[in-house]
């Protein structure tokens, strides 16, 4: 999951010597809470602001997590006021209300770094928000998993001041890296790489469901991590990429009997439909007859599906 980082620098930004930067973090969930404790941690003055502070029925719980790091709360006036980066860790759905609601307080010495899980459109619309005010505005993407008691996080920067923003959290003990200048990229970069992470971890649950049911699953499992060690990734997935240029009728008709094998376990093949839909996909394009010799690389087979799929959209 991908969290909304927004954070405003308010006063003196001074690249060489981090400790003068000055840190407001908008929201105080998960992400907000283990970048509290990492600033704090970096001897970095900072401040938090959550809307749910004026709830009742969160105002408890979460006071009671500010306390346990020192981190002092405040509305979020304030919040631009005293400080240069402003982290918002906001949910997806907001991001862009959080913005347009912070764009007052604003000024030209702040800093906007917004690190929701968002589409890029929606990043360029963001950024478009700030803009049209006077600060500057930089892209953060979270690509680990946060959970509680986390004492790092791995991000990518975009944006003019990207890379100034990733030497900050990197001095803080974070890892980061500068991604592009061009606002949007790195949350392309964080979208489709989703599809693998997000994509397999459907996948081995759809299977492994399948298999309990068969009695089969610790014999499965073991089979399948076993096969995961034995080479590198990269080979194993430069294999099956690259072997799909000729294989893909075949595996349709095995995936056919998965299928059936699936509604006979009463498991529905949710994800193993969407493979066959893919394979059925390589056939109507005839992709065999894009290779008058086996593909020798998996960026041959990309590239022409991906021919496929734009003479498609004509």
């Amino acid at each position: 999951m991908l969290f909304l980082i927004t954070v405003i620098f308010v006063s003196r930004i001074n690249t060489t010597n981090h400790m003068s930067i000055l840190v407001g973090i908008i929201g105080f969930g998960t992400v907000g809470n283990v970048l509290a404790k990492i600033f704090k941690n970096s001897g970095i003055q900072f401040g938090v602001y959550d809307v749910l502070f004026d709830n009742p029925a969160h105002k408890e719980r979460l006071l009671k997590k500010a306390v346990e790091i020192d981190a002092p709360v405040m509305d979020l006036s304030e919040l631009c006021k005293q400080h240069t980066y402003i982290i918002s860790t906001v949910t997806t759905q907001v991001a862009g209300q959080v913005a347009k609601k912070t764009l007052p307080y604003l000024k030209s010495h702040h800093v906007y770094i917004d690190c929701n899980s968002t589409s890029p459109g929606i990043k360029i619309n963001i950024k478009d928000t700030i803009l049209a005010g006077e600060a500057e505005f930089v892209e953060g993407v979270i690509l680990n998993a946060v959970n509680p008691g986390d004492s790092t996080l791995s991000i990518i920067t975009g944006g003019e001041k990207g890379d100034e923003v990733a030497v900050f959290f990197e001095k803080c003990g974070m890892k980061v890296r500068f991604y592009s200048e061009e606002v949007g990229k790195a949350s392309m970069f964080k979208m489709l790489r989703s599809i693998f992470s997000k994509g397999v971890e459907v996948l081995l649950l759809e299977m492994m469901v399948a298999a309990k049911k068969a009695g089969i699953d610790q014999d499965l499992w073991n089979e399948i991590s076993s096969f995961m060690d034995s080479k590198p990734f990269k080979e194993i997935g430069e294999t099956w990429m690259r072997s799909h240029g000729t294989a893909y009728e075949r595996r349709m008709h095995e995936m056919e009997q998965v299928i059936t094998t699936m509604n006979e376990l009463d498991v529905s093949p949710i994800l193993t439909k969407a493979t066959l839909q893919y394979f059925e996909q390589s056939k109507s394009f005839n992709l065999i007859s894009s290779f008058a010799t086996p593909p020798s690389s998996a960026d041959e087979v990309v590239h022409q599906l991906a021919e496929r799929v734009d003479e498609q959209k004509k």
